[in-house]
């Protein structure tokens, strides 16, 4: 029979107040509150890095940080994420290489019912959010469950993304929609070389 937290990590419904659960969000929070308060950036960054195994290479988080449990966070190399992020891993977060967030960030993989009565008996679930790589989300974006975007993907700040987009995109609104396409082609490149040829060698 599954587990409370396998049940959780597979998007099915789960008791939200299995011990385990509450043993591991106490932990988490306890041990945020602590870490949030670290000068040190390379102190800090082991502290949030004990409760997340699947972190990559130069991951880099500012304060204020939190979410639930660390267990469902899967984060490639050389990350950064501004002030004040918040990842609801109720499901799985995967966020791929070289991705750069802005503060006030919110990816949120928790789902309740729509049904007064199954909220009112505590029903819980969710739905994982895949980020690609390369991705850039600008100021006080907000992602939802359920919701994958591909590689090279900008969204603009303010943006509730709702829905799923594919590579080389920039969307933004709420809810988030394809206002452009990135020419990230050898051409495009060349282009981006040409206007920062000191920074794109």
């Amino acid at each position: 029979m599954a587990t409370a937290r396998e049940n959780m990590t597979a998007g099915k419904p789960y008791d939200q107040f299995d011990k385990e659960l509450i043993d591991r969000r106490v932990l988490a929070r306890k041990t945020l509150r602590a870490a949030n308060q670290i000068d040190d950036n390379g102190e800090r960054m082991a502290a949030y890095k004990r409760l997340m195994p699947d972190v990559g290479e130069g991951f880099f988080v500012e304060a204020e940080f939190m979410f639930d449990y660390g267990w469902n966070i899967h984060i490639g190399d050389h990350f950064y994420g501004n002030y004040d992020m918040t990842l609801l891993d109720t499901c799985p977060i995967t966020i791929g290489s070289h991705c750069y967030f802005g503060p006030n960030i919110g990816l949120y993989t928790p789902v309740h019912p729509l049904n007064a009565m199954a909220r009112k008996a505590d029903v819980e679930m969710g739905a994982p959010i895949t980020i690609g790589d390369n991705a850039w989300l600008g100021g006080r974006v907000t992602i939802l469950p359920g919701v994958t975007l591909g590689n090279n993907v900008v969204v603009g700040a303010g943006s509730v993304v709702t829905k799923s987009f594919g590579d080389d995109v920039v969307i933004a609104g709420n809810p988030a929609r394809v206002i452009k396409q990135i020419d990230n082609s050898a051409t495009g490149d060349a282009a981006a070389r040409e206007q920062w040829p000191d920074l794109l060698k």
